[in-house]
Formats: C-alpha cells, structure tokens, sequence
C-alpha cells in the first residue's frame, strides 16, 4: 500500500512535466510541498482531459470541491490532499487557491472558445496565474512584488502551453487562440481541424509567439532581486518553457500534426545551467 507522499512522487514523475525537474533542485519541505500541490493541478486537471461525459467530469469536479472543503477542515480523504495538507500553513496555501484552480477546470468544461484576449486570460489567471501564486510561496517568496512576477510567469507558460497544443486542443473541440485574433488573421476553425498549415496560420501563431515572450520579458523584469535565488525553480521553467517555445518557432509552427517537447536529458540540462550558472 503506498503512502500519499508515494502517490503524489508517482503522479508528478509520471506527467514528464518540464515542473518536475525543477522541482529536483528544491530543499525537501519544500520539495514535498510542491509535488503534492502538483500532484493535485494534474488530479483535476485530467478529469476534463480523460472523462469524455462533461456531466460526469462536472460531477467529479464538484466533488473535488467538496474533498477541498473537507480537508481544510480537518478531514482530507484523497491522498493527494493528504499528502498536501502537513504544508498549507508553512506556505500559505488556501482553500481559495485549490478552488481557483478547480473552477479554471470547470471552464473548460463550459467554454469550448475566447472571444477576445481579455477573456482568455481570465480562465489563464484561474490555471495557471493561480498556480504559479502558489507556487512562489512554496519557493520561499518574501516580497509581495513577487506574487505579480509570479502571475505574469504562469500567463506566459499557459500561451506557450496553447500555441503548442493548437492541433490537439481542437481534436477536443477547444480552441484557445481567441476568435477575434483568427478573425483577424483570417483563420478559420476548420483549418485547424484539418490541419491545414497556410502562410495566415503561420503569421497568427507568430503573433501569439510574440505576445509569450513579451511576458517572459515582463515576468523577469518584475521579480524583485531580494526573490531571485528563491524563485530559481520558476526560472528553471521559464528557461525550459522558452527554449520549447523557440524550438516551435524554429520548426515554423508545426503544431498542427504534432507535439513539439524536449528531451528529459535536454530538460534537466536547462535546469541545472540555472540552478548552477544562473543562466536563463
């Protein structure tokens, strides 16, 4: 029988998220609390990915809110929210934080589409924002300018997310890139459906590009130099996120019939010329 700290390692290693080997280099509090706190973003973010019956997944999901509601109170059951819940108070993780995530979910189920910017970055601010909130107090963030670096990081991540997963997220009936900006490159819905590549696709994708590193720009230049050794886990994966988004640049947005991703070996390399050198 394993333990919830087994389970939670086993849920983390088992994504082959760029998250874990960042997670590698973290004293082991700190360590612990991250994986479980992952552990639990990947808990319900597979029920919108794996549960095909939207009533069933929103069923599932209002029990994730209750399982919530119950282990702030005392009673944990999952062994996601038991491994989790030894940490909350020495990083400050709240109830509100794990619902935020939960409803970002939720969204997922109800919005298959995004009008406009502003639109999508109320559902990133719920998935990602959110999650990198949480995060940079695990890190061991003392100033509160952090938490907008923190903010701002988590937005580039979910776009780079978006642009990488185009093909895979419209297989699923989802488009993110929002209607008026394919509107304005003149893209429709059922190119990307049909993966059919064209010199407006490649010039929308090339905007999106943009606007990601514009934030990973703006991300760092907000972190306040006090947090920066302690938030070197997020700048591992700002690094491991930049480099993939450069890579699908490079590829000219192949991202139609594929996805593009980095090797494990290539992933910890990255990490460790931050943890070691500083670079980014």
């Amino acid at each position: 029988m394993s333990t919830p700290e087994q389970y939670v390692q086993d849920k983390a290693a088992a994504s082959g998220s760029s998250f874990y080997y960042a997670f590698l280099f973290l004293p082991k509090p700190r360590r612990a609390a991250i994986t479980a706190f992952y552990a639990f973003c990947r808990e319900v973010d597979d029920v919108v990915d794996e549960v095909s019956d939207p009533g069933v997944a929103q069923t599932k999901l209002a029990w994730w809110q209750a399982e919530v509601q119950r282990a702030y109170a005392g009673q944990p059951g999952h062994p996601v929210l038991q491994a989790l819940m030894p940490h909350v108070a020495d990083y400050g993780i709240e109830a509100r934080h794990l619902l935020a995530v939960i409803e970002g979910c939720q969204m997922d189920l109800q919005q298959t589409r995004y009008l406009d910017y502003p639109g999508l970055q109320k559902y990133c601010h719920l998935v990602a924002g959110i999650v990198g909130e949480v995060a940079a107090r695990i890190f061991g963030q003392t100033e509160e300018a952090t938490t907008r670096y923190a903010h701002t990081l988590g937005l580039a991540f979910q776009l780079t997310n978006i642009i990488r997963d185009v093909g895979e997220d419209a297989l699923r009936g989802r488009i993110y890139l929002p209607v008026n900006e394919l509107q304005q490159f003149d893209v429709k819905a059922h190119e990307l459906l049909s993966r059919q590549y064209s010199e407006r696709f490649t010039a929308l994708m090339r905007f999106q590009a943009e606007r990601a590193h514009r934030l990973y720009d703006e991300a760092l230049a907000l972190l306040p130099a006090a947090d920066r050794r302690a938030q070197k886990p997020g700048l591992m994966m700002a690094s491991i996120y930049r480099t993939l988004l450069r890579e699908i640049e490079r590829d000219n947005f192949q991202v139609l019939h594929q996805r593009t991703s980095l090797t494990p070996l290539r992933k910890l390399w990255l990490a460790w010329r931050v943890q070691a050198l500083g670079k980014l």
